[in-house]
């Protein structure tokens, strides 16, 4: 096998070292080959882990819809598509919830589904201005809770300055939805005139994030009541697009790129700009905010917070020079009180994501082929 190392006579300090070194490398190099391969769906037939936001999200969307959809627009594979129309530099964004439960400490569905759609935008440096929205409605669901929804909706699209200026709704069979989906799209105006993109990270950058992770996920998860735990915790969902302007404004081109912490976590859009840019990251574990109780709550489930998702979070890779700029916009703004630099960014040719963890050790932090909570957004 590519990478063995057989030692004749005693092992020496400096052989071990040497073949540790050998074993890190040939780990490093199968990482880099698997994420140089095509891309392609094996499984016949969807699992949950398709819907995830790590490897096989990944594999569906570029093996099956980015190969039918392919253009330059989608190629990016942003949070929101760069379009300029007559000379208006627009984003556009779409996106889907089926959050269970509908209803948890901190949001609902309609709420998250209004600024999920808000940050989509945010992050790609606009500013959000109107939004649709269709549901997918199961016979019996209750007329009060479609109603709480909807309110909750129109008072987060109050908050976002934001509004929705179209729908449609259907109602599908009894048992053959789970009570309500939504689906929402998204447009704002791109203001600023410098680009942003994961693809434009570069060695010596650094990563910020705007506050503690892995509250969204972790809340929703206790909020099922599938686990015998009692944590007071509640969703960070908000929108973001005032943290992202006051960024913008205090750096211009000094950010590079913004991407919002959902499905997968940061280590997964950690992952996403590595492979973009064609650069490694270095995340130092001390140095990412984690509240008390989700770091508590995910130490008892053994999941790294670094995965859990967030809705009210976002991550940006900005250049070095305009790191305490930045970190200072962001800890002005209400949103961004506890925002840390995590990481720095080099050129690591395998375009690993490495965590150097607490007690001194170093790791690979790679994408995972699924989510241990799914359904959380």
């Amino acid at each position: 096998m590519s990478g063995d190392v057989t030692l004749d006579g005693p092992v020496t300090e400096a052989g071990a070292k040497a073949v540790a070194g050998v074993s890190e490398q040939a780990v490093m190099e199968r990482v880099a080959r698997a994420r140089r391969a095509r891309a392609r769906v094996r499984e016949e037939r969807l699992t949950m882990a398709h819907g995830a936001g790590g490897k096989a999200t990944q594999s569906l969307v570029e093996a099956v819809f980015l190969e039918a959809f392919h253009n330059p627009q989608l190629a990016a594979l942003d949070d929101a598509a760069a379009l300029t129309i007559a000379g208006t530099r627009l984003a556009f964004t779409t996106d889907s919830y089926v959050v269970s439960p509908l209803f948890f400490p901190g949001g609902d569905i309609g709420e998250l589904a209004v600024n999920g759609t808000v940050n989509d935008l945010a992050v790609a440096g606009a500013r959000p201005l109107f939004l649709s929205a269709g549901f997918i409605l199961e016979e019996g669901f209750p007329v009060a809770d479609l109603t709480r929804i909807v309110t909750s909706m129109a008072a987060a699209a109050r908050r976002a300055d934001v509004r929705i200026v179209a729908g449609d709704t259907k109602v599908v069979q009894r048992g053959q939805a789970d009570g309500c989906y939504i689906t929402t799209a998204g447009v704002g105006l791109r203001e600023r005139d410098h680009e942003l993109g994961v693809d434009r990270a570069r060695p010596g950058d650094v990563v910020l994030v705007s506050g503690p992770v892995g509250d969204h996920g972790m809340t929703v998860l206790i909020a099922r009541g599938d686990l015998d735990l009692e944590v007071d915790l509640r969703s960070d969902t908000a929108p973001l697009h005032g943290a992202t302007a006051a960024l913008l404004d205090a750096c211009g081109a000094g950010v590079r790129a913004m991407r919002d912490a959902t499905r997968g976590g940061v280590a997964t859009v950690l992952n996403e700009i590595a492979r973009a840019a064609e650069v490694g990251i270095v995340v130092d574990e001390e140095a990412v905010p984690v509240r008390p109780g989700v770091r508590g709550a995910a130490e008892l489930l053994g999941i790294d917070p670094l995965y859990v998702a967030c809705e009210g979070r976002f991550v940006a890779v900005v250049a070095s020079e305009a790191a305490d700029a930045a970190l200072a916009a962001l800890r002005a703004h209400p949103l961004g009180e506890q925002a840390a630099v995590i990481g720095r960014v080099d050129d690591d040719p395998g375009h690993l994501v490495l965590l150097r963890t607490r007690f001194g050790g170093t790791r690979i932090m790679d994408l995972l082929v699924g989510d241990p909570l799914p359904r959380i957004c």
